[in-house]
């Protein structure tokens, strides 16, 4: 269980695909052979059989496409403000689809604003790519990268003990087959899932179709539910009472509901009707 609640906190999800150029350069496949035809090599590479087409591939061979993260920051006075923003901003502009471009704008972020960081199994995967694909794509994030002498002298985003980087999976408890996924926990929370039949194994298909706007709206549930899960631990670790607990849902539901209003963010008032809907099943509407 984590032990505190920082002043600036990111709910953040990643979302990547495998990458075509690892896969012609690990491969020595041809420049000009199809990318969904090199993804299918890839996967052939690491192990695909009839039962499972699509084996896990080590994130130094995946792209990463989109980072949503919902951010609460408090003030002095104690006013609490709630965002929700993603990487990239426009789909439609391949320069801010760009992976490097997005890497860096994040890891900049993190490293100028110093957050308390909150994903679901972040340190096993989120950061993990986001610190090998910064690698290999050449950018530099000091500010993120800064570490203390001792663990308890600074914020730490490499630590898994760090109150920095809070990994809800592991905060949870249990291990192997016992351990709920994020979507498991949310629904049984009364918070949305996974909507709409999109899931982690449809962004691969979504990127090869140009769908970098279904992955950005994907992403951005992903995050919205991992800050929900987050204040629902946070309430249960009794960082917030009843009443701030609800005041703190009302601010998400809030943000959702003025951002839902642009034609472009119709899929956050599907995720808030589906909120709805959760939320009356499971007595707490």
């Amino acid at each position: 269980m984590f032990k505190s609640v920082k002043h600036d906190v990111w709910a953040f999800d990643a979302e990547w695909v495998p990458d075509p150029d690892a896969g012609r350069l690990l491969y020595d496949l041809p420049a000009d052979m199809p990318d969904f035809e090199v993804v299918q090599e890839m996967w052939r590479q690491n192990g695909a059989t009839e039962e499972k087409p699509r084996p896990f591939l080590k994130y130094a061979m995946s792209r990463l496409v989109s980072i949503a993260m919902v951010t609460r920051s408090q003030d002095p006075q104690g006013n609490v403000t709630i965002d929700l923003r993603v990487q990239p901003r426009d789909p439609d502009n391949p320069d801010d689809c760009d992976e490097a471009a997005i890497l860096s704008r994040f890891l900049e972020s993190v490293g100028r604003r110093l957050p308390q960081l909150v994903g679901f199994n972040s340190t096993g995967s989120d950061l993990p790519i986001m610190i090998q694909r910064g690698i290999i794509k050449g950018i530099t994030a000091a500010g993120f990268c800064i570490r203390p002498d001792k663990p308890w002298e600074g914020y730490d985003y490499f630590s898994r003990a760090s109150e920095w980087n809070v990994d809800l999976m592991t905060a949870i408890g249990e291990w192997g087959k016992a351990r709920p996924s994020l979507k498991e926990m949310a629904v049984l929370s009364g918070i949305p899932g996974k909507m709409g039949g999109f899931d982690g194994d449809s962004v691969a298909e979504a990127w090869l179709d140009g769908g970098i706007r279904r992955i950005a709206q994907y992403n951005q549930h992903d995050a919205v539910t991992t800050y929900l899960v987050w204040l629902r631990i946070a309430h249960f670790a009794g960082f917030f009472n009843d009443d701030q607990y609800r005041e703190e849902q009302d601010l998400v539901r809030s943000m959702l509901e003025e951002k839902a209003k642009s034609p472009e963010n119709g899929h956050l008032a599907e995720y808030v009707q589906e909120w709805d809907r959760l939320k009356g099943m499971v007595g707490e509407g």
